[in-house]
C-alpha cells in the first residue's frame, strides 16, 4: 500500500473572510520533501466589498510558490517586482535572508465578482542557502511542460517525471505535478520523489483501492494506481522532493534552521529594518500579538 499517514488538515481564516485549508505544517508532519506549508484557497466567488488583499508582510529562509486555478492577483516585492499572477503560471519567490511582499487584487477585478481557486506552499530553503539573496521568478503557463500519461494530463510545475522537466529552477531536489485525470480512467504512479504526498483538490479518488478523500493530503510510500470512479475529471497535486537537511524553526512568516534567527527577524520587522515594497509601502502587516519563542 502507498499511502503511509492521511493529513485532513484544518481550514484558517486569513482576514476579511478568506478562509484556506492549512495541510502543512501539521501536528504529524512537518514537511514533505522541502516543502513546509501547504494552502489551498477556494474556490470561492469575491463580491467588490471583499477584501483578500494580503498586504506587505516579510519572508526569511523559505520560497513561496503560486499557483492559480482560477483568478488573479498582483505581486509587488522589495526587490521591485511587480507581476500579475495568473492560472497556470508558477511563481517562484525566494527570501533567502528577506524579503517583503504583497499580494492584490488586480485593479481592472476590484470592481465586479471574481473567482479565486489556487494553492500557495512554502518550501524551506537548502541551509547553506537560508542566507542568500532575495529573488523572484515568473514561469508563464505556456512555458510549463504538459505530458499526457493513461488518460491523465499531467503539469510539471516544478522537477522531473514522465520524462520532462520544468524550466523552474528550485535550490534542492523539488517534484511539484498538477494531474487532470480523466472519468472513469486510472494512471499508475511510479516512485516519483524520495519523499511524496498526494492532495485531492476537488473530489474524491482512489489509490490502490483506497479512498483520498476531496481536501485531504495523504502520505506516500512508494507509487501506486490511482483511479478515478467519478462521472467527471478529478484534479490532484503531487508534491515532494529530497527530505530536509534539518528541522525547520516556523513562526509567523519565517522559517530557518537556528530558532535565534527567526526572534531575530521579528525585531527587524518590529524595528522597520526590512526594505519596503515600493509602489506599496503606506500599510503593512504587523507582528502578531505572541512573539517566538
Amino acid at each position: 500500500m502507498g499511502i503511509t499517514l492521511t493529513l485532513t488538515g484544518h481550514q484558517t481564516d486569513l482576514g476579511g473572510g478568506f478562509v484556506v485549508r492549512r495541510m502543512l505544517p501539521a501536528a504529524a508532519r512537518q514537511s514533505v520533501g522541502p516543502f513546509i506549508f501547504f494552502d489551498h484557497f477556494g474556490p470561492v466567488v469575491q463580491t467588490p466589498s471583499m477584501n483578500s488583499d494580503v498586504r506587505p508582510h516579510p519572508h526569511i529562509g523559505l520560497a513561496t510558490v503560486t499557483y492559480l486555478y482560477e483568478g488573479a492577483m498582483m505581486h509587488r516585492d522589495s526587490l521591485g517586482t511587480v507581476q500579475r499572477i495568473e492560472p497556470g503560471a508558477i511563481n517562484w519567490m525566494s527570501a533567502g535572508r528577506g524579503i517583503v511582499h504583497s499580494e492584490r487584487t488586480p485593479d481592472d477585478l476590484k470592481h465586479a465578482d471574481r473567482r479565486t481557486h489556487g494553492l500557495q506552499l512554502w518550501v524551506a530553503l537548502p541551509q547553506a542557502r537560508e542566507e542568500s539573496a532575495p529573488t523572484f521568478a515568473h514561469t508563464p503557463a505556456a512555458d510549463i511542460p504538459e505530458v499526457t500519461e493513461q488518460g491523465a494530463a499531467i503539469r510539471v510545475l516544478v522537477g522531473s517525471a514522465w520524462g520532462v522537466t520544468s524550466p523552474v529552477q528550485p535550490l534542492s531536489p523539488t517534484l511539484y505535478l498538477d494531474i487532470r485525470l480523466a472519468a472513469g480512467q486510472s494512471l499508475t504512479l511510479p516512485k516519483l520523489a524520495e519523499e511524496a504526498a498526494l492532495y485531492a483538490v476537488d473530489q474524491a479518488l482512489t489509490l490502490d483501492g483506497e479512498v483520498v478523500a476531496a481536501h485531504t493530503m495523504v502520505v506516500l510510500d512508494d507509487g501506486g494506481v490511482l483511479a478515478n470512479g467519478a462521472d467527471t475529471e478529478v484534479r490532484l497535486v503531487i508534491i515532494g522532493g529530497a527530505p530536509l537537511d534539518g528541522h525547520r524553526f516556523m513562526w509567523w512568516n519565517f522559517a530557518s534552521s537556528q530558532k535565534e534567527r527567526i526572534t531575530q527577524a521579528a525585531q527587524d520587522w518590529e524595528n522597520g529594518l526590512f526594505k519596503s515594497v515600493p509602489g506599496d509601502d503606506q500599510e503593512r502587516i504587523e507582528l502578531p500579538a505572541k512573539r517566538p519563542y
